[in-house]
C-alpha cells in the first residue's frame, strides 16, 4: 500500500520505467522469433508486477479522491485509518504532531496496518483528523460464533 505522497511519485516513476521495459523484452523476445506463447510466459511475470503497481497506484489516487472501501465488524479499519489521513492530505509527520508521537511510531502503525488499535486511539486519529465516523448495525440471521 502506498501511504505517502514520496512513494507514491516513486511508485509513478518506476510504473512508467516499467512499461518502458516491459516493451523493450517483448521486442526482444519477437526479434528472437518466439511463438506467441513463448512470448506470453515469459512475459506474464513482468506483466503481474506491473498491474500489481498500477492498482497501487489506483487505490492511492482513489484514497486522495476520498473514495474507502467499506468497513464491516471493523475488518479493514487499519486501511480506513490510513486512507484518511490521505484523503486529509495531512502527512504522517503532521499526524504524529497532532497525537503527541514521533513520526517514526505513525510510520509503523500504518506499515502494521493500525493491528490491535484500540477503540479509543482510533477514536483520537479521526478527530485528530477532523473525520466523524458513524456506524450501522444489523442483526443478520442466526447468532453463531464467528472464527477470529
Amino acid at each position: 500500500m502506498i501511504r505517502t505522497e514520496l512513494e507514491y511519485r516513486e511508485a509513478s516513476k518506476r510504473l512508467a520505467e516499467e512499461k518502458a521495459r516491459l516493451d523493450q523484452q517483448e521486442a526482444k523476445l519477437r526479434e528472437m522469433k518466439l511463438a506467441p506463447d513463448e512470448i506470453k510466459r515469459a512475459m506474464d511475470p513482468m506483466r503481474s508486477f506491473h498491474m500489481q503497481l498500477a492498482e497501487e497506484i489506483a487505490s492511492y489516487e482513489r484514497l486522495k479522491r476520498g473514495e474507502f472501501d467499506e468497513v464491516r465488524n471493523l475488518q479493514g479499519l487499519g486501511n480506513l485509518l490510513v486512507g484518511l489521513r490521505i484523503a486529509r492530505g495531512v502527512s504522517q509527520r503532521e499526524l504524529a504532531s497532532r497525537l503527541g508521537v514521533h513520526e517514526s511510531q505513525i510510520s509503523r502503525d500504518e506499515r502494521n496496518e493500525y493491528r490491535n488499535v484500540t477503540l479509543e486511539r482510533a477514536a483520537r486519529i479521526l478527530a485528530a483528523l477532523g473525520v466523524e465516523a458513524r456506524t450501522t448495525v444489523e442483526l443478520t440471521g442466526r447468532y453463531e460464533l464467528q472464527p477470529v
